[in-house]
């Protein structure tokens, strides 16, 4: 736990501190209850942050007003914006669909494509944690890091409390249509948090790992993983 912290901390030198989502664990278990083999790669993306700053660091997030609806057709407008070091306001949704399609077309020219999934893992685990799908406020700031640590120490001992629901993806529309499902859901708790003036409990949180699992374990099958 000190080690993750002292990362985070140095981190945070460099990076704006709300590109940072879930601590390594939390990310690594999204994998594994999703049945992902290589759930280990899951933290990476958050490392080559550290090298790659705001290249990869806007994929992370998506700075949602308070009284904005999250579309299909915002998440599609984010794909062009993936690996973009000036859209400031994030493209996570955007992010996860470049990720699984770049596995996809990588496979059908016979690579292994896999290290995509990894970063489309760690996307789909952004997706649910509320606080990166808002703005970047003061309540932000001050709870960020409190609510990414909250199960961290405990989640790796605890997978059972991960509940994976199905969730059919027979297309990209059907992906996109997950996306903004997710969000919107995210988006909600996030500003009910700021309304309440308290960070998640634990309930909460493995309820919304809960729905990043799903998702990555949909997007696996989807993909013949």
């Amino acid at each position: 736990m000190k080690n993750t912290f002292y990362y985070i901390l140095i981190a945070s030198c460099f990076l704006n501190i709300h590109a940072i989502a879930w601590n390594d664990q939390t990310h690594i278990s999204v994998g594994k209850a999703a049945g992902f083999k290589l759930a280990y790669n899951l933290a990476a993306p958050d490392v080559a942050k550290l090298k790659a700053k705001n290249i990869e660091a806007f994929n992370h997030y998506v700075d949602v007003p308070k009284f904005a609806i999250i579309t299909a057709d915002i998440v599609r407008k984010q794909i062009e914006n993936y690996n973009s070091p000036t859209d400031s306001t994030g493209h996570l949704y955007g992010a996860i669909v470049v990720a699984v399609r770049d596995y996809i077309r990588e496979s059908k020219q016979g690579k292994s494509g896999r290290y995509n999934l990894c970063y489309a893992g760690h996307y789909i685990g952004d997706l649910s944690m509320p606080l990166h799908n808002m703005d970047y406020n003061e309540f932000n700031k001050k709870n960020h890091f409190s609510n990414d640590d909250i199960i961290e120490s405990e989640i790796s001992d605890n997978l059972d409390k991960i509940i994976i629901t199905e969730i059919k993806i027979e297309n990209e529309d059907d992906l996109i249509n997950a996306i903004v499902e997710i969000a919107n859901e995210s988006r909600n708790l996030a500003y009910k948090l700021e309304g309440e003036q308290r960070n998640m409990t634990k309930e909460e949180a493995y309820w919304r790992i809960s729905r990043s699992s799903s998702l990555f374990k949909a997007v696996l099958k989807f993909v013949g993983f």
